[in-house]
């Protein structure tokens, strides 16, 4: 359900906002934010931003030391610190055009890898496909969700509201979209980019939820395959790196470990360089030092990427206890960039609001998603009812429509007319 919303977020996306960024001369996403509404707005969305990145960072590095915990023996705390140090480096070294090839070149190995262990398991069900299809629908694991319109529990209008809300958020405000927007030769190339990258995370994320539920049919088959201790509905993030260790033959084995690095590195690479980059021009060469030089500038990266890298190492370590990992990512990613949207919304779709509305907005914003975040568990009459994927959406509309509806008591000729808005573009 949550792939289900991406063309619509894509169209979006083409359609306005990669000629917007295209519009622009600036490498930050964020730069925008500041000549629409001030320093105050670059600064906050920076924030969110790398609060988001780290949460992601350290959620990737927890998922992928679970996989080879069971491959290698080593104990989670090590996996995850090597695979930091290799990702930082690896990120540390390359810079923007490595980000971008490598991530091609592994997502290949990532897709071969699932292929492999998907055909493993095909073929060890006595009745293929059809056999796991059977399984799975009897067991519901084919079902997009209750489709009732409630907000509350996690039905499939929910999940598709909420990923329509994050995927324009990525394609909005992420600053690892953004410099594929940019790195792009032309307005055309770059759209067809983001039509390529959308159109191929719909089979292959497909493929990887399949995975899983070939997995669940094939232990369904032969339960006592399946550990006592990995039954139960919190272990389903080590059932995977199980299967890979018990019943892939040795030299895929290999293969799909390749493919969980690969997996690992495109992903925390580019959280790594789009952070770094940010930190450089939005915060030292914006207010520290404008006169940098270029030579200092990759300097400057390099630190800071170390920095990032280990930050981002720390989190996933602090990620050991807890179950469900993917689930809090999501919860997280909610909250941290649920403020983001809604302002980068407000300036490219009011010419009316200043920074004064958005301001005001901003706050009431944060303070409604800090009620959304920190309330549900609460025994008082003012607790949140809804489901923690209503945060971003929740936090979206009331910047958006808060600073539309304060902006409308500002006089027609006291209005500044804004540096460029979606009705600039022509």
């Amino acid at each position: 359900a949550f792939s289900l919303s991406l063309p619509i977020a894509t169209w979006i996306a083409v359609k306005w906002f990669v000629p917007l960024y295209r519009a622009t001369r600036d490498v930050s996403a964020y730069a925008y934010l500041e000549r629409r509404f001030g320093l105050w707005a670059r600064l906050y969305a920076l924030v969110f931003y790398l609060l988001t990145q780290l949460a992601r960072m350290g959620t990737i590095f927890f998922l992928v030391a679970l996989a080879l915990e069971r491959l290698t023996g080593w104990d989670l705390a090590s996996i995850i610190i090597v695979t930091g140090f290799l990702v930082t480096i690896y990120t540390m070294v390359g810079g923007i055009e490595a980000v971008i090839w490598t991530d091609a070149i592994q997502s290949v190995i990532l897709t071969l890898g699932a292929l492999v262990s998907l055909g493993v398991v095909i073929w060890a069900m006595p009745g293929g496909v059809g056999q796991i299809l059977d399984i799975a629908a009897n067991s519901d694991k084919l079902s997009l969700g209750a489709f009732d319109f409630s907000f509350s529990s996690q039905g499939f209008w929910l999940v598709v509201l909420y990923g329509l809300f994050i995927n324009l958020q990525n394609f909005g405000i992420d600053q690892s979209y953004i410099q594929r927007y940019k790195a792009a030769r032309s307005l055309q190339d770059a759209r067809r980019s983001v039509w390529i990258g959308a159109l191929t995370y719909i089979p292959v994320s497909a493929l990887f939820l399949f995975v899983g539920t070939a997995l669940f049919a094939f232990y369904q088959v032969n339960p006592d395959l399946l550990p006592t201790v990995l039954a139960g509905e919190d272990m389903g993030d080590r059932v995977f790196p199980h299967f890979i260790v018990d019943q892939l033959p040795a030299g895929l084995t290999g293969l799909v470990i390749a493919a969980l690095f690969a997996a690992a590195m495109s992903s925390a690479d580019t959280s790594m360089n789009s952070s770094a980059t940010l930190l450089m021009n939005d915060v030292y060469v914006r207010v520290i030092n404008p006169d940098l030089s270029a030579h200092k500038r990759i300097q400057f990266l390099r630190v800071v990427t170390i920095v990032l890298g280990a930050l981002g190492t720390m989190t996933a370590l602090l990620m050991i206890s807890i179950k469900g990992a993917l689930d809090v990512w999501w919860s997280l990613a909610g909250i941290f960039s649920g403020g983001m949207l809604g302002l980068f919304l407000l300036g490219i779709l009011s010419r009316r609001a200043q920074s004064f509305e958005a301001a005001v907005a901003v706050v009431i914003g944060v303070l409604v998603i800090a009620w959304a975040s920190l309330s549900p568990d609460a025994e008082v009459w003012w607790a949140n009812p809804l489901h923690s994927f209503m945060t971003i959406v929740i936090g979206t509309l009331t910047i958006f429509l808060g600073g539309v509806l304060l902006s409308r008591r500002r006089k027609r000729m006291a209005v500044q007319k804004p540096p460029l808005t979606l009705f600039d573009l022509g």
